[in-house]
């Protein structure tokens, strides 16, 4: 495949990236970890910027709302220690010439979450790194995931579904014989979450792995019907791995060669229509990469570069006729960037 990079601004600590569709046209969203701006910019050519918000930034989560034009929620003010006790949810609105900003929910120290659809309703599921901290590495008081039904703008109602993750730090959506389910890690390892078909059902929670897991994603990537699932371990760690389960249990089948701090970006997709991994870390080389199936029998992957020197935070993919688009928020090096894949 050829990848071809567009660097689009320069954005102090760039950490969340997504996408939304106003009337009909693609939008792609980056915002700042810091104190400062969320921006968007416009198909087709993607190549001049607006401002959703300047301030007060700290956004560690962008998630559109299926079904509306262009809406989505947001983390607000998840800044560095202890103003983590100020963080929030927001709902946002693309206006004429603009966008309004919505304050519905305060959680502290919310880091991910997500919208699940099941049946004809929508679930917020969130997931607190923490409940209180003293310290920065205060890990004494774990994180929840927290649940409700989203009904539309105003005060979400939320409630506690599971306590006790620590270093409750990864997140990613699973779409499964057509349902929605939330995956989630921390030091006690890997939980499949899924939604109820209404209401007054029942969550479930489902353990399926049980070691320190920072981030997590799943793809078919060698295409024998069976999800593999890439990890990154420990907390913040420093290996970026996939597994397969092979006879039951859980087998490790790769390992990127660089062994550093501060793996970052796991995402399961697909890329010139070949299922991949993408994987990038925030110290060492500062890699955006991505792994294919080199051979299938043997079964063997192989790390494929795109970038070195960017420390990417976090990576979202975007699927448009003839290409697809790799939005990367590049934090160590400042920058918003996208990536163009087409096949060779």
């Amino acid at each position: 495949m050829k990848i071809e990079k567009r660097f689009l601004t320069t954005l102090n600590r760039c950490y969340a990236c997504n996408s939304i569709e106003v009337d009909g046209q693609r939008r792609i969203l980056l915002a700042t970890e810091g104190e400062g701006a969320c921006l968007a910019w416009s198909a087709p050519d993607y190549t001049k910027s607006y401002v959703v918000w300047d301030s007060p930034g700290g956004t560690m989560s962008i998630v559109p709302i299926h079904g509306t034009n262009g809406e989505f929620l947001a983390v607000q003010k998840f800044f560095r220690m202890f103003n983590w006790e100020e963080a929030k949810v927001v709902h946002v609105r693309p206006l004429a010439g603009g966008y309004e900003v919505t304050d519905i929910l305060h959680l502290p120290y919310i880091h991910r979450f997500d919208l699940l659809t099941a049946g004809k309703h929508h679930y917020f599921i969130g997931c607190t790194l923490a409940t209180t901290k003293t310290a920065k590495e205060d890990w004494s008081n774990p994180g929840k995931i927290w649940i409700g039904e989203y009904k539309g703008v105003g005060p979400l109602s939320i409630s506690v579904l599971k306590n006790g993750i620590t270093q409750n730090h990864g997140y990613s959506r699973l779409l499964r014989d057509g349902v929605m389910r939330g995956l989630i890690t921390g030091r006690e390892g890997a939980f499949e979450v899924t939604p109820p078909l209404t209401p007054d059902g029942q969550w479930t929670v489902q353990q399926f792995m049980d070691w320190p897991i920072s981030d997590i994603s799943a793809i078919d990537i060698d295409g024998d019907g069976e999800l593999e699932f890439a990890t990154i371990e420990e907390f913040h760690g420093q290996y970026f791995r996939v597994y397969k389960k092979i006879n039951g249990r859980f087998v490790k089948i790769f390992e990127h060669p660089e062994a550093t701090e501060f793996y970052h970006v796991v995402v399961g997709a697909t890329l010139a229509s070949e299922p991949v991994f993408i994987g990038g870390c925030r110290r060492g080389k500062q890699q955006l990469f991505y792994v294919r199936t080199k051979q299938k029998t043997p079964l063997e992957l192989e790390a494929v570069l795109i970038e070195e020197g960017v420390g990417p935070s976090n990576a979202y993919v975007l699927h448009e006729k003839g290409r697809d688009i790799i939005v990367a928020a590049n934090r160590e090096k400042a920058e918003a960037a996208l990536y163009f894949v087409t096949s060779s």
